[in-house]
C-alpha cells in the first residue's frame, strides 16, 4: 500500500508566505512525482484562513474553497498517513501543525511547541545559552530608546525570518531608527552584540536510527561591504513577480569542506542546541564565527521542505543522501517513535 502524504502549504497571513511556501512545496512534489510508494494530496491555506484541497498545485484556480470544518471532515476520511508541513508563517509553524497533532495524524519535523520556542529568537538564545552554547549578548526592546548592549550591535525583529528588518548599528545615533524598523515586523527588537567579521555558517543535523548525524556546513558570503546577511541575500522576485531563492547562488553560499577547522566546533555546539531545544527528525542552526574561530549561536531555523532547494537537503546531498532518501529517513524516524510509544 502506498503511503498517503498530505502536503500542507500556503499561509493564512499574507501572499508573501503563500509564495514562499509554494516555492518549496513545488520542489518536494517534483522530487516524489511518479513515485508509486506515495499517494499525494495538497492542502493549501489562503490568506484569511480558507483551504483548498488539490492533487496538483496548478489545479488551485479550479479548486473548491473550503472552511476549516469542511477541510477537517475531508481529512478525517482521506486516510492521511503523514503530513509534510511547508508553511513558514507563525500560525503555519505552530497552530496548523498542532491541528494535525490533535487529529493524531503524524507530522514530519519539529513539534509545534519547538517551532514556537525557536520562532522567538530571544527564547531560543536563552535555552541554548543555558545548555552551554555561546551566544552574543543581547536584549529585547519594545520601543526606541537606549540599550545596555555595547556598540556595534545588530538589531533584528525578535520573531521574523529571512533577515527582514535586520540592521548593523555602529553607534547610538543609528539605534532608534533601526529599532523602529525592526518593530515594523515584530513587537520586539532584539539588540545583539555584533560578532566581529569572521565567517557565517549554517549547520544541519539529521536524526538517523536514533543518532544525530551532523552534515557539512553551508557558508554564506560576508565581508567588509556586507558584514551581515540581509533579506536581499536570501529571497528576490523575477521581473514576472515570481519568488526565487537568491541564497542558492554559488556566489552567496557554498558547502564547507568537512576538514575545515571550524566544522567540529560548530558540530559540537549544534548537537547541544538540537538536544536543548527538543528537536526531532532534523535541526538547522546559524552560527557566526569570530576572528579567533569560535562559533556563536545566532538562531535556529527548524525547517526542511524535502525539496532540492531546502538547506538541509543541500547539505544531505553532500553526504550522499538524495532528497527522496532524506524523506524516507524522516519517515523511518517517525516509525521508530511510534514503536517506542
Amino acid at each position: 500500500m502506498p503511503t498517503t502524504v498530505l502536503v500542507l502549504a500556503g499561509s493564512p497571513v499574507d501572499q508573501f508566505h503563500v509564495d514562499l511556501s509554494t516555492v518549496y512545496a513545488k520542489g518536494f512534489l517534483n522530487a516524489i512525482d511518479g513515485n508509486p510508494d506515495y499517494r499525494v494530496h495538497i492542502a493549501v491555506v489562503t490568506p484569511g484562513g480558507h483551504w483548498q484541497i488539490v492533487d496538483r498545485l496548478d489545479a488551485l484556480n479550479q479548486a473548491e474553497v473550503r472552511t476549516v470544518g469542511q477541510t477537517m471532515e475531508w481529512v478525517n476520511t482521506a486516510g492521511i498517513d503523514v503530513v509534510v508541513p511547508q508553511m513558514f508563517c507563525r500560525p503555519g509553524m505552530t497552530s496548523y501543525r498542532a491541528m494535525f497533532d490533535l487529529l493524531s495524524i503524524p507530522v514530519l519535523g519539529n513539534r509545534p511547541e519547538t517551532m514556537a520556542m525557536t520562532a522567538d529568537k530571544d527564547v531560543a538564545r536563552a535555552i541554548v545559552e543555558a545548555a552551554g552554547v555561546a551566544v552574543p549578548r543581547g536584549e529585547v526592546l519594545r520601543s526606541a530608546g537606549s540599550t545596555t548592549v555595547p556598540f556595534p550591535v545588530v538589531v533584528k525583529p525578535v520573531d521574523a525570518d529571512n533577515s527582514v528588518g535586520v540592521e548593523l548599528v555602529r553607534d547610538a545615533g543609528g539605534l532608534d531608527d533601526a529599532v523602529r524598523a525592526a518593530l515594523g515586523h515584530s513587537d520586539g527588537a532584539l539588540v545583539e552584540t555584533y560578532v566581529p567579521l569572521g565567517r557565517e555558517v549554517r549547520c544541519g543535523i539529521l536524526s538517523r536510527d536514533g543518532e544525530l548525524m551532523c552534515l557539512a556546513l553551508e557558508e554564506y558570503a560576508v565581508g567588509e561591504s556586507n558584514p551581515i546577511r540581509s533579506s536581499a541575500d536570501k529571497l528576490n522576485r523575477t521581473d514576472e513577480g515570481d519568488l526565487y531563492l537568491v541564497a542558492k547562488d554559488s556566489s552567496k553560499a557554498w558547502i564547507v569542506d568537512v576538514d575545515d577547522p571550524i566544522t567540529e566546533k560548530v558540530w559540537a555546539a549544534a548537537r547541544v542546541a538540537y538536544r536543548a531545544l527538543g528537536c526531532r527528525h532534523y535541526g538547522l542552526f546559524d552560527f557566526r564565527i569570530d576572528p579567533d574561530g569560535n562559533p556563536w549561536f545566532l538562531e535556529a531555523g527548524l525547517y526542511c521542505s524535502y525539496s532540492p532547494g531546502s538547506v538541509v537537503a543541500v547539505m544531505a546531498r553532500e553526504a550522499g543522501i538524495s532528497v527522496t532518501e532524506l524523506f524516507e529517513l524522516s519517515l523511518r524516524e517517525l516509525d521508530r517513535e511510534r514503536v517506542r510509544s
